[in-house]
Protein backbone atom coordinates (compact mmCIF):
# COMPACT_ATOMS: atom_id res chain seq x y z
CA UNK A 1 0.00 0.00 0.00
CA UNK A 2 1.23 2.83 -1.34
CA UNK A 3 1.62 6.24 0.79
CA UNK A 4 2.27 9.75 -0.74
CA UNK A 5 5.84 9.55 0.71
CA UNK A 6 6.36 6.66 -1.23
CA UNK A 7 5.06 7.93 -4.36
CA UNK A 8 7.24 10.97 -4.26
CA UNK A 9 10.43 9.06 -3.50
CA UNK A 10 9.77 6.67 -6.25
CA UNK A 11 9.73 9.32 -8.31
CA UNK A 12 12.70 10.65 -7.00
CA UNK A 13 14.94 7.19 -7.28
CA UNK A 14 13.41 6.49 -10.51
CA UNK A 15 13.98 9.60 -11.91
CA UNK A 16 10.49 10.17 -13.57
CA UNK A 17 10.20 13.11 -15.46
CA UNK A 18 6.50 12.94 -16.62
CA UNK A 19 3.02 11.62 -14.73
CA UNK A 20 0.34 10.38 -17.02
CA UNK A 21 -3.35 10.66 -15.30
CA UNK A 22 -5.38 8.09 -16.83
CA UNK A 23 -9.02 7.32 -16.25
CA UNK A 24 -11.40 5.28 -18.63
CA UNK A 25 -14.33 6.86 -20.33
CA UNK A 26 -18.23 4.93 -20.93
CA UNK A 27 -16.59 2.85 -23.74
CA UNK A 28 -13.79 1.85 -21.98
CA UNK A 29 -11.65 4.02 -23.81
CA UNK A 30 -7.95 4.71 -21.73
CA UNK A 31 -7.72 8.52 -21.62
CA UNK A 32 -4.49 10.19 -19.54
CA UNK A 33 -3.58 13.79 -18.97
CA UNK A 34 0.42 13.95 -18.74
CA UNK A 35 1.95 16.87 -16.15
CA UNK A 36 5.22 17.29 -15.58
CA UNK A 37 7.08 15.57 -12.66
CA UNK A 38 7.16 19.12 -10.63
CA UNK A 39 3.04 18.70 -10.53
CA UNK A 40 3.15 15.60 -8.74
CA UNK A 41 2.76 17.44 -5.23
CA UNK A 42 -1.00 18.83 -7.65
CA UNK A 43 -1.57 15.42 -8.24
CA UNK A 44 -1.55 13.76 -4.90
CA UNK A 45 -3.48 16.84 -3.71
CA UNK A 46 -6.34 15.84 -6.15
CA UNK A 47 -6.18 19.10 -7.76
CA UNK A 48 -5.32 18.25 -11.65
CA UNK A 49 -8.65 19.24 -13.44
CA UNK A 50 -10.40 17.35 -16.74
CA UNK A 51 -13.21 18.44 -18.91
CA UNK A 52 -15.52 16.34 -18.17
CA UNK A 53 -18.05 17.70 -21.28
CA UNK A 54 -15.47 16.34 -23.75
CA UNK A 55 -15.16 12.44 -22.40
CA UNK A 56 -17.70 10.20 -23.75
CA UNK A 57 -20.26 9.43 -21.11
CA UNK A 58 -19.63 11.98 -18.04
CA UNK A 59 -20.87 15.27 -17.97
CA UNK A 60 -22.73 18.37 -19.78
CA UNK A 61 -20.85 21.18 -20.40
CA UNK A 62 -22.41 23.50 -18.27
CA UNK A 63 -21.14 21.87 -15.14
CA UNK A 64 -18.01 20.22 -16.55
CA UNK A 65 -15.16 20.82 -14.62
CA UNK A 66 -13.84 16.94 -12.85
CA UNK A 67 -10.94 15.98 -11.13
CA UNK A 68 -8.96 13.05 -10.78
CA UNK A 69 -7.82 10.94 -7.50
CA UNK A 70 -5.20 9.10 -7.95
CA UNK A 71 -5.02 5.48 -7.05
CA UNK A 72 -1.66 5.73 -5.40
CA UNK A 73 -0.89 1.52 -5.54
CA UNK A 74 -1.25 2.06 -9.06
CA UNK A 75 1.92 3.79 -9.91
CA UNK A 76 3.75 2.17 -12.71
CA UNK A 77 6.20 3.32 -15.08
CA UNK A 78 6.55 2.69 -19.03
CA UNK A 79 9.42 1.41 -20.01
CA UNK A 80 8.85 2.71 -23.46
CA UNK A 81 8.81 5.90 -23.30
CA UNK A 82 12.35 5.86 -21.34
CA UNK A 83 13.76 7.79 -24.31
CA UNK A 84 11.65 11.03 -24.11
CA UNK A 85 11.70 11.21 -20.75
CA UNK A 86 10.97 8.55 -18.53
CA UNK A 87 7.17 8.33 -17.63
CA UNK A 88 5.03 7.19 -14.87
CA UNK A 89 1.55 6.63 -14.86
CA UNK A 90 -1.44 6.59 -12.02
CA UNK A 91 -4.81 5.24 -12.58
CA UNK A 92 -7.13 7.65 -11.18
CA UNK A 93 -10.89 7.65 -9.95
CA UNK A 94 -13.16 10.99 -11.32
CA UNK A 95 -15.08 12.82 -8.70
CA UNK A 96 -17.35 16.38 -9.47
CA UNK A 97 -16.10 19.59 -8.51
CA UNK A 98 -18.33 19.51 -5.37
CA UNK A 99 -15.63 16.82 -3.97
CA UNK A 100 -18.28 13.33 -4.56
CA UNK A 101 -17.42 10.76 -6.88
CA UNK A 102 -18.65 10.98 -10.34
CA UNK A 103 -21.06 8.24 -10.26
CA UNK A 104 -20.99 7.80 -13.97
CA UNK A 105 -16.98 7.03 -13.74
CA UNK A 106 -16.91 2.98 -14.77
CA UNK A 107 -13.61 2.08 -12.34
CA UNK A 108 -15.84 3.91 -9.17
CA UNK A 109 -18.95 2.10 -9.98
CA UNK A 110 -17.10 -0.95 -10.05
CA UNK A 111 -15.05 -0.28 -6.89
CA UNK A 112 -18.74 0.60 -5.20
CA UNK A 113 -20.33 -2.84 -5.91
CA UNK A 114 -17.36 -4.69 -4.40
CA UNK A 115 -17.56 -2.73 -1.61
CA UNK A 116 -21.11 -3.67 -1.37
CA UNK A 117 -19.93 -7.30 -1.58
CA UNK A 118 -17.71 -6.92 1.79
CA UNK A 119 -19.94 -4.96 3.62
CA UNK A 120 -22.24 -8.17 3.24
CA UNK A 121 -19.72 -10.30 4.26
CA UNK A 122 -19.60 -12.29 1.27
CA UNK A 123 -15.35 -11.62 0.64
CA UNK A 124 -13.63 -10.09 -2.24
CA UNK A 125 -13.92 -10.56 -5.82
CA UNK A 126 -11.03 -12.12 -7.50
CA UNK A 127 -10.60 -11.94 -11.21
CA UNK A 128 -8.59 -13.44 -13.86
CA UNK A 129 -8.88 -11.98 -17.61
CA UNK A 130 -7.92 -14.39 -20.69
CA UNK A 131 -7.21 -11.47 -23.13
CA UNK A 132 -7.45 -12.61 -26.85
CA UNK A 133 -6.30 -9.77 -29.76
CA UNK A 134 -5.02 -9.91 -33.62
CA UNK A 135 -2.18 -8.85 -34.97
CA UNK A 136 -2.17 -7.35 -38.57
CA UNK A 137 0.70 -6.13 -40.64
CA UNK A 138 1.14 -2.35 -40.75
CA UNK A 139 1.99 -0.21 -43.86
CA UNK A 140 4.67 2.15 -44.75
CA UNK A 141 2.80 5.12 -42.63
CA UNK A 142 1.86 2.93 -39.65
CA UNK A 143 -1.85 2.46 -40.54
CA UNK A 144 -3.29 -1.25 -40.30
CA UNK A 145 -3.58 -3.24 -43.42
CA UNK A 146 -6.00 -6.59 -43.69
CA UNK A 147 -2.77 -8.45 -44.14
CA UNK A 148 -2.67 -10.62 -40.85
CA UNK A 149 0.66 -11.37 -38.74
CA UNK A 150 0.74 -15.14 -39.74
CA UNK A 151 -0.86 -18.16 -40.96
CA UNK A 152 -0.70 -20.32 -37.64
CA UNK A 153 -3.05 -21.77 -35.23
CA UNK A 154 -3.14 -23.14 -31.26
CA UNK A 155 -0.43 -23.31 -29.82
CA UNK A 156 1.28 -23.32 -32.70
CA UNK A 157 5.54 -22.66 -32.32
CA UNK A 158 8.07 -20.34 -34.45
CA UNK A 159 8.34 -20.11 -37.51
CA UNK A 160 4.51 -20.94 -38.31
CA UNK A 161 4.01 -18.30 -35.09
CA UNK A 162 5.31 -15.15 -36.33
CA UNK A 163 3.90 -13.49 -34.06
CA UNK A 164 5.99 -15.02 -31.26
CA UNK A 165 8.64 -12.12 -31.02
CA UNK A 166 6.18 -9.08 -30.54
CA UNK A 167 4.38 -10.79 -28.31
CA UNK A 168 7.15 -12.11 -26.06
CA UNK A 169 8.60 -8.64 -26.26
CA UNK A 170 4.82 -7.02 -24.70
CA UNK A 171 5.23 -10.43 -22.26
CA UNK A 172 8.44 -8.94 -21.35
CA UNK A 173 7.49 -5.20 -21.06
CA UNK A 174 4.33 -6.09 -18.55
CA UNK A 175 6.41 -7.66 -16.53
CA UNK A 176 8.45 -5.24 -15.96
CA UNK A 177 5.16 -3.25 -14.73
CA UNK A 178 4.68 -5.87 -12.35
CA UNK A 179 1.99 -7.98 -14.22
CA UNK A 180 2.33 -11.77 -13.37
CA UNK A 181 2.25 -13.37 -16.92
CA UNK A 182 0.68 -17.13 -16.45
CA UNK A 183 0.97 -17.86 -19.87
CA UNK A 184 1.05 -16.77 -23.19
CA UNK A 185 0.46 -18.17 -26.75
CA UNK A 186 -0.85 -18.32 -30.28
CA UNK A 187 -4.36 -18.77 -30.14
CA UNK A 188 -6.92 -20.82 -32.92
CA UNK A 189 -7.18 -18.50 -35.38
CA UNK A 190 -4.39 -16.65 -38.01
CA UNK A 191 -2.70 -13.55 -36.47
CA UNK A 192 -4.44 -14.21 -33.14
CA UNK A 193 -2.81 -14.09 -29.46
CA UNK A 194 -3.64 -14.85 -26.14
CA UNK A 195 -1.85 -13.03 -23.04
CA UNK A 196 -2.96 -14.77 -19.74
CA UNK A 197 -1.96 -13.13 -16.16
CA UNK A 198 -2.65 -13.86 -12.67
CA UNK A 199 -5.66 -13.11 -11.40
CA UNK A 200 -6.02 -10.76 -8.75
CA UNK A 201 -8.61 -8.17 -6.70
CA UNK A 202 -11.17 -7.41 -9.75
CA UNK A 203 -10.32 -3.23 -9.55
CA UNK A 204 -6.42 -4.06 -9.95
CA UNK A 205 -7.65 -6.92 -12.78
CA UNK A 206 -9.56 -3.80 -15.10
CA UNK A 207 -6.99 -1.78 -14.28
CA UNK A 208 -4.40 -4.80 -15.63
CA UNK A 209 -6.31 -5.08 -19.09
CA UNK A 210 -6.35 -1.68 -19.77
CA UNK A 211 -3.05 -1.30 -19.09
CA UNK A 212 -2.35 -4.59 -21.19
CA UNK A 213 -4.24 -3.34 -24.21
CA UNK A 214 -2.33 -0.18 -24.17
CA UNK A 215 1.11 -2.36 -24.15
CA UNK A 216 0.53 -4.93 -26.69
CA UNK A 217 -0.79 -1.86 -29.16
CA UNK A 218 2.20 0.23 -28.47
CA UNK A 219 4.80 -2.76 -28.82
CA UNK A 220 2.91 -4.07 -31.58
CA UNK A 221 3.38 -0.56 -33.82
CA UNK A 222 7.25 -1.06 -32.43
CA UNK A 223 7.48 -4.57 -34.44
CA UNK A 224 6.03 -2.84 -37.44
CA UNK A 225 2.39 -4.51 -36.72
CA UNK A 226 -1.19 -3.29 -35.62
CA UNK A 227 -2.82 -5.04 -32.25
CA UNK A 228 -6.74 -5.02 -32.69
CA UNK A 229 -8.59 -6.08 -29.83
CA UNK A 230 -11.88 -6.42 -32.08
CA UNK A 231 -13.94 -9.17 -31.15
CA UNK A 232 -14.40 -10.29 -34.68
CA UNK A 233 -11.74 -8.41 -37.58
CA UNK A 234 -11.99 -11.15 -40.15
CA UNK A 235 -14.58 -13.28 -41.48
CA UNK A 236 -14.79 -16.92 -40.55
CA UNK A 237 -12.57 -17.22 -38.08
CA UNK A 238 -12.92 -17.35 -34.08
CA UNK A 239 -13.09 -14.17 -32.30
CA UNK A 240 -11.29 -12.44 -29.42
CA UNK A 241 -12.70 -13.35 -26.44
CA UNK A 242 -12.14 -12.05 -22.76
CA UNK A 243 -12.79 -15.04 -20.32
CA UNK A 244 -13.65 -13.82 -16.98
CA UNK A 245 -12.56 -16.04 -13.89
CA UNK A 246 -14.02 -15.47 -10.97
CA UNK A 247 -13.58 -16.68 -7.05
CA UNK A 248 -14.71 -15.25 -3.70
CA UNK A 249 -12.01 -14.99 -1.48
CA UNK A 250 -12.20 -14.34 2.45
CA UNK A 251 -9.37 -14.50 5.02
CA UNK A 252 -7.17 -16.39 2.63
CA UNK A 253 -9.91 -18.98 1.89
CA UNK A 254 -11.77 -19.46 -1.53
CA UNK A 255 -15.12 -19.64 -0.41
CA UNK A 256 -16.37 -21.08 -3.77
CA UNK A 257 -14.57 -24.33 -2.88
CA UNK A 258 -16.46 -27.05 -0.43
CA UNK A 259 -14.28 -30.49 -0.51
CA UNK A 260 -17.46 -31.99 0.95
CA UNK A 261 -19.79 -31.51 -2.12
CA UNK A 262 -20.14 -33.97 -4.96
CA UNK A 263 -19.00 -30.94 -7.83
CA UNK A 264 -16.40 -29.46 -5.37
CA UNK A 265 -18.85 -26.46 -5.07
CA UNK A 266 -20.27 -24.93 -2.40
CA UNK A 267 -23.36 -23.02 -1.94
CA UNK A 268 -21.44 -19.40 -2.29
CA UNK A 269 -20.71 -20.85 -5.90
CA UNK A 270 -24.18 -21.75 -6.77
CA UNK A 271 -25.52 -19.38 -5.47
CA UNK A 272 -23.58 -16.74 -7.39
CA UNK A 273 -23.21 -18.92 -10.62
CA UNK A 274 -27.38 -18.88 -10.55
CA UNK A 275 -27.36 -15.03 -10.31
CA UNK A 276 -25.01 -15.04 -13.35
CA UNK A 277 -27.15 -17.05 -15.43
CA UNK A 278 -30.54 -15.68 -14.32
CA UNK A 279 -29.02 -12.03 -15.97
CA UNK A 280 -26.75 -12.91 -18.60
CA UNK A 281 -29.72 -11.89 -20.53
CA UNK A 282 -29.12 -8.06 -19.49
CA UNK A 283 -25.08 -7.98 -18.93
CA UNK A 284 -24.32 -8.95 -22.14
CA UNK A 285 -24.97 -5.60 -23.32
CA UNK A 286 -22.11 -5.10 -21.39
CA UNK A 287 -19.99 -7.99 -21.71
CA UNK A 288 -20.18 -7.67 -25.52
CA UNK A 289 -20.76 -3.84 -26.12
CA UNK A 290 -19.81 -3.62 -29.71
CA UNK A 291 -22.29 -4.30 -32.78
CA UNK A 292 -19.51 -6.75 -34.02
CA UNK A 293 -19.11 -8.52 -30.52
CA UNK A 294 -22.46 -10.75 -31.92
CA UNK A 295 -20.47 -11.61 -35.01
CA UNK A 296 -18.51 -13.17 -32.23
CA UNK A 297 -21.13 -15.02 -30.47
CA UNK A 298 -22.33 -17.56 -33.79
CA UNK A 299 -22.40 -21.14 -32.89
CA UNK A 300 -19.51 -23.00 -34.41
CA UNK A 301 -16.42 -20.70 -33.76
CA UNK A 302 -16.04 -21.64 -29.61
CA UNK A 303 -18.24 -18.99 -28.35
CA UNK A 304 -20.90 -19.72 -26.38
CA UNK A 305 -24.30 -18.48 -27.50
CA UNK A 306 -26.79 -20.33 -25.01
CA UNK A 307 -26.61 -19.44 -21.75
CA UNK A 308 -25.89 -22.19 -19.25
CA UNK A 309 -23.40 -24.13 -17.88
CA UNK A 310 -20.82 -26.77 -17.27
CA UNK A 311 -17.58 -28.69 -16.09
CA UNK A 312 -16.07 -29.67 -19.01
CA UNK A 313 -18.58 -28.57 -21.62
CA UNK A 314 -16.85 -25.20 -23.35
CA UNK A 315 -20.14 -24.79 -25.55
CA UNK A 316 -21.87 -23.35 -22.04
CA UNK A 317 -21.59 -19.73 -21.47
CA UNK A 318 -20.06 -20.62 -17.79
CA UNK A 319 -17.69 -23.14 -17.08
CA UNK A 320 -15.91 -24.70 -13.89
CA UNK A 321 -12.41 -25.28 -15.11
CA UNK A 322 -10.46 -28.18 -13.21
CA UNK A 323 -8.74 -27.74 -9.71
CA UNK A 324 -10.42 -27.03 -6.29
CA UNK A 325 -8.96 -25.41 -3.39
CA UNK A 326 -7.93 -22.07 -4.32
CA UNK A 327 -8.01 -22.88 -7.96
CA UNK A 328 -11.96 -22.83 -7.55
CA UNK A 329 -13.65 -20.60 -10.15
CA UNK A 330 -16.32 -19.91 -12.03
CA UNK A 331 -15.12 -19.25 -15.96
CA UNK A 332 -17.74 -16.78 -18.04
CA UNK A 333 -16.57 -17.51 -21.83
CA UNK A 334 -19.13 -14.79 -23.20
CA UNK A 335 -17.33 -11.74 -22.74
CA UNK A 336 -14.87 -9.77 -25.41
CA UNK A 337 -12.09 -7.51 -25.26
CA UNK A 338 -13.66 -4.72 -26.74
CA UNK A 339 -15.69 -4.34 -23.08
CA UNK A 340 -15.06 -1.25 -20.69
CA UNK A 341 -13.50 -4.00 -18.40
CA UNK A 342 -15.12 -1.84 -15.33
CA UNK A 343 -18.40 -2.19 -16.66
CA UNK A 344 -18.14 -5.73 -17.37
CA UNK A 345 -17.35 -7.00 -14.38
CA UNK A 346 -19.37 -4.83 -12.19
CA UNK A 347 -22.25 -5.99 -14.35
CA UNK A 348 -21.25 -9.71 -14.16
CA UNK A 349 -20.31 -8.47 -9.96
CA UNK A 350 -23.96 -7.32 -9.90
CA UNK A 351 -25.49 -10.24 -11.14
CA UNK A 352 -23.58 -12.94 -8.49
CA UNK A 353 -24.14 -10.50 -5.57
CA UNK A 354 -27.99 -10.85 -6.57
CA UNK A 355 -28.02 -14.73 -6.57
CA UNK A 356 -25.79 -14.84 -3.36
CA UNK A 357 -28.56 -12.18 -1.77
CA UNK A 358 -31.18 -14.30 -2.62
CA UNK A 359 -29.91 -17.79 -2.53
CA UNK A 360 -30.68 -18.64 -6.17
CA UNK A 361 -30.28 -21.94 -7.05
CA UNK A 362 -29.17 -23.12 -10.64
CA UNK A 363 -30.63 -25.40 -12.85
CA UNK A 364 -28.48 -28.78 -13.77
CA UNK A 365 -24.97 -28.87 -15.44
CA UNK A 366 -25.38 -29.52 -19.56
CA UNK A 367 -22.47 -31.52 -20.43
CA UNK A 368 -23.70 -32.33 -24.04
CA UNK A 369 -22.63 -30.29 -26.76
CA UNK A 370 -25.43 -27.49 -26.59
CA UNK A 371 -24.38 -26.17 -29.89
CA UNK A 372 -25.60 -29.84 -31.71
CA UNK A 373 -29.09 -30.05 -29.45
CA UNK A 374 -32.39 -29.83 -31.65
CA UNK A 375 -34.29 -26.56 -30.29
CA UNK A 376 -36.57 -29.23 -28.48
CA UNK A 377 -34.26 -30.87 -26.65
CA UNK A 378 -32.56 -26.94 -25.50
CA UNK A 379 -36.27 -25.83 -24.71
CA UNK A 380 -36.23 -29.61 -22.27
CA UNK A 381 -33.78 -28.50 -20.80
CA UNK A 382 -34.29 -24.73 -20.13
CA UNK A 383 -31.42 -23.58 -22.05
CA UNK A 384 -31.92 -20.38 -23.90
CA UNK A 385 -30.35 -18.67 -25.95
CA UNK A 386 -28.35 -15.07 -25.42
CA UNK A 387 -29.03 -11.87 -27.41
CA UNK A 388 -28.21 -12.18 -31.01
CA UNK A 389 -27.44 -8.15 -31.69
CA UNK A 390 -26.82 -5.19 -30.09
CA UNK A 391 -30.22 -3.65 -30.01
CA UNK A 392 -31.77 -7.01 -28.15
CA UNK A 393 -29.00 -6.83 -25.79
CA UNK A 394 -29.56 -3.27 -25.00
CA UNK A 395 -33.64 -3.60 -24.45
CA UNK A 396 -32.59 -7.13 -21.83
CA UNK A 397 -30.13 -4.61 -20.20
CA UNK A 398 -32.62 -1.74 -19.70
CA UNK A 399 -35.46 -4.35 -18.52
CA UNK A 400 -33.31 -6.10 -16.11
CA UNK A 401 -34.00 -3.70 -12.25
CA UNK A 402 -30.61 -5.50 -11.01
CA UNK A 403 -28.65 -4.30 -13.35
CA UNK A 404 -30.22 -0.77 -13.78
CA UNK A 405 -29.64 -0.35 -9.76
CA UNK A 406 -26.68 -1.87 -9.67
CA UNK A 407 -24.80 0.40 -11.91
CA UNK A 408 -26.15 2.99 -10.62
CA UNK A 409 -26.82 5.59 -13.22
CA UNK A 410 -24.89 4.12 -15.50
CA UNK A 411 -27.37 2.38 -17.80
CA UNK A 412 -29.52 5.45 -19.43
CA UNK A 413 -26.02 6.93 -20.57
CA UNK A 414 -24.49 3.54 -21.56
CA UNK A 415 -27.98 2.58 -23.65
CA UNK A 416 -28.17 6.18 -24.83
CA UNK A 417 -24.77 6.27 -26.55
CA UNK A 418 -25.04 2.65 -28.02
CA UNK A 419 -28.36 3.75 -29.81
CA UNK A 420 -26.39 6.76 -31.50
CA UNK A 421 -23.97 3.97 -32.85
CA UNK A 422 -27.00 1.52 -33.97
CA UNK A 423 -27.81 4.53 -35.86
CA UNK A 424 -24.58 5.22 -37.45
CA UNK A 425 -24.58 1.33 -38.28
CA UNK A 426 -28.16 1.55 -39.71
CA UNK A 427 -27.37 4.03 -42.48
CA UNK A 428 -24.05 2.90 -43.22
CA UNK A 429 -23.90 0.79 -46.37
CA UNK A 430 -21.15 -1.95 -46.18
CA UNK A 431 -19.21 -3.43 -48.86
CA UNK A 432 -21.28 -6.72 -48.47
CA UNK A 433 -23.99 -4.87 -49.49
CA UNK A 434 -22.73 -3.32 -52.50
CA UNK A 435 -21.95 -7.20 -53.52
CA UNK A 436 -24.60 -8.55 -52.35
CA UNK A 437 -27.64 -6.29 -53.61
CA UNK A 438 -25.67 -3.51 -56.04
CA UNK A 439 -27.06 -5.61 -59.29
CA UNK A 440 -30.41 -6.73 -58.02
Amino acid sequence: MYTRADILQLAKKQAIEYLRMTFTDLTGTLKNVEIPIELLDEALNNHIKIDGSSITGFTAIENSDMYLHPDLDSWTVYPWLTPAGKTAALICDVYNNDGTPFAGDPRGVLKHLVAQLADLGDGQLQVGAEMEYFLFKADENGKPTKILNDSGSYFDAFPSDACESCRRDTVNTLAKMGFHIEANHHEVAPGQCEIDFRYDDAVLTADRVQLLKLTTRTIAEKHGLCATFMPKPMTGVNGSGMHLNMSLFKDGQNLFDDPKASNGLSSTATAYLAGVLAHAQGFTALTNPTINSFKRLVAGYEAPTYVAWAMANRTALVRVPDGRGAATRLELRSGDTSANPYLAMAAVLAAGLAGLQHQLTPPANIEADIFKMTPVQRKAQHITELPRSLAQALVNLQNDPVLVAGLDGIVPKFVAYKQRELTDYQISVTDWENKTYFNV
